[in-house]
């Protein structure tokens, strides 16, 4: 063997390699894949996939573009980990059975609650709707960081500015390693009030909010797919530590035809349950002869009708009876198992921002959501005082020079070429270079009369908003009222009725004499001990 391939040679302890690689790993996927972001509820595909189509001026009042552009253009640009993660989560943010709010306008098909998949790419179509705008909304005003992309040839922002409280709104679910969240959806006027609640504590009485305040405002869950949710134990639980159990049924009615035969009708089901698989369990049950009484179950959904699983019973047959059976044994009786698990900020002392993964409770949840709108508010705040100031700062120079139009003029004559020009109105009317290269770029019909009138109106309109913004960033309980108004906004603009219903009863724990039909029956016992149980109807025929 060559000798300087020999002094290239290193131990190393594998086991030590394996852990901090595994490590390495292990963080790769909480931070930066698996879990969202407390502050704007996504994550990192997710929001690269909404500022790509920004980007793209892919906006709802512009024609749908091909998805395939969408995917290539983050993938790209922002995203350099396969075309499927980035389609499967535009996909999942188009559909309305997945996302309360949903933050793309599919065109095309997105697939359907059944369990079809979506379209290839190539031919759907998408662009951001109009609650997702609300996410991006001052992306341009500085609120928020951000970082250079994977290859440092362009720039993605760290977080969005998220008007309203995505995390909550939405919900989120994702396996990272050693760790999963789950975090249901919920009804945005609800979430809003808990968030108004939080603010007018906090500014009318300068105290922190008790969780029991929250609950009566937050009432539970509202899904997308609604149902009917029993008990309010594990909602308590689930919004007091950050995990708990909530149990979900189905919505159904009862239907008699004309022959007097019942069916039983469910309309909504569980959240994320697959509809298909529930006829294709309840057949199977009816051949394996586990379920007595019905005779046959099909799916009857269409967009007009909506949901319709209809469930043909048997002339005689109990429904209770049926009923508890079907909860007891397919997913028409569902439990979602709550895990408020998210990425909170960590501020270090060089000002990087950095994430740690905690389980929240329901208030963490909006208190975080609030602290990150003080946060966006207040860089826009500044940002927006800046641009008022250096208007003001050349509107004061034009008025200067229209005060003094004649010398002005003759000092601009007599120069040799434009940076003469400015260095003599510098040095005449103490200018820095942005105010003299304004003067110079003048045009003539700004001195007219009316021109003169309109930039000393807009220098007292401008001054108004500067001490506006000055108070703003002077009063932090204001800036508090100012989140407060904004979200209220997003309530009015947005907000809806809730879909899932609550019973507050436990459900009824469902036990095998539930599952008996009660009927006579005819008890033998053979001559060599043997006992046998027969109904009446069977033993007659007998």
């Amino acid at each position: 063997m060559d000798v300087t391939l020999i002094d290239q040679i290193k131990q190393v302890d594998l086991k030590k390699t394996m852990e901090d690689s595994y490590i390495d790993y292990a963080m790769s996927v909480i931070a930066s894949r698996a879990l969202p972001d407390v502050s704007d509820g996504l994550k990192p595909v997710q929001r690269r996939v909404l500022f790509s189509m920004k980007q793209l001026s892919n906006t709802p009042d512009k024609p749908h573009r091909k998805c395939a552009r969408i995917v290539g253009d983050t993938m790209g640009k922002y995203h350099p980990h396969g075309d499927s993660s980035i389609y499967g989560s535009l996909v999942n943010m188009a559909q309305e059975w997945n996302f309360r709010y949903p933050l793309v306008d599919g065109h095309g098909n997105f697939g359907s609650e059944d369990g079809d998949g979506a379209a290839a790419m190539r031919y759907t179509e998408a662009r951001l709707s109009k609650i997702s705008m609300e996410l991006l909304s001052g992306l341009d005003k500085n609120t928020v960081d951000f970082i250079p992309n994977f290859d440092e040839t362009e720039m993605e922002p760290t977080v969005l500015p998220a008007r309203f409280p995505n995390l909550l709104v939405n919900g989120t679910t994702g396996i990272a390693v050693g760790m999963a969240t789950n975090i249901p959806p919920h009804n945005l006027r609800e979430v809003i009030s808990a968030v108004v609640k939080i603010i007018d504590n906090k500014i009318n009485e300068d105290r922190e909010t008790e969780i029991d305040e929250i609950l009566p405002l937050v009432k539970a869950p509202d899904f997308p797919t609604g149902g009917i949710i029993y008990g309010k134990d594990g909602i308590k639980k689930a919004y007091s530590t950050g995990r708990g159990k909530i149990t979900i049924r189905s919505k159904f009615s009862i239907e008699t035809d004309k022959h007097g035969r019942e069916s039983i009708v469910f309309t909504e089901v569980p959240y994320g349950v697959n509809t298909t698989n529930i006829i294709r369990r309840i057949k199977e049950l009816i051949r394996d002869k586990q379920i007595d009484g019905i005779v046959n179950a099909n799916d009857e959904s269409s967009d007009r009708s909506g949901m319709r699983l209809v469930v043909d019973l048997k002339k005689g047959a109990i429904t209770k009876l049926v009923l508890n059976q079907l909860f007891a044994k397919t997913d028409l009786q569902s439990n979602f198992g709550v895990i408020n698990l998210a990425l909170v900020p960590v501020k270090k002392d060089n000002g990087m921002r950095y994430l740690k993964p905690e389980v929240l409770t329901l208030k963490q949840l909006i208190q975080y959501f609030v602290s990150h709108r003080d946060e966006v508010i207040t860089r826009r705040t500044q940002y927006d005082l800046k641009i008022a100031q250096h208007r003001m700062h050349i509107l004061e120079a034009l008025i200067t020079a229209i005060n003094n139009i004649d010398e002005v003029i003759k000092i601009i004559k007599a120069s040799r070429d434009t940076e003469d020009a400015k260095n003599q109105l510098e040095a005449r009317f103490s200018f820095d270079d942005e105010q003299a290269q304004a003067i110079v770029d003048m045009q003539l019909k700004r001195l007219t009369h009316l021109q003169i009138e309109d930039l000393q109106k807009e220098i007292r309109e401008l001054q108004a908003y500067i001490d506006y913004l000055k108070d703003l960033l002077e009063h932090h309980e204001k800036i508090l009222d100012l989140i407060k108004k904004e979200t209220n906004e997003m309530a009015e603009k947005y907000g809806d009725d809730r879909r899932t219903d609550i019973v507050a009863d436990e459900v009824e724990e469902i036990n095998v004499e539930d599952m008996i039909k009660e009927e006579d029956m005819v008890v033998m016992i053979s001559k060599l001990g043997y006992m046998k149980r027969v109904s009446v109807s069977a033993y007659k025929k007998q």
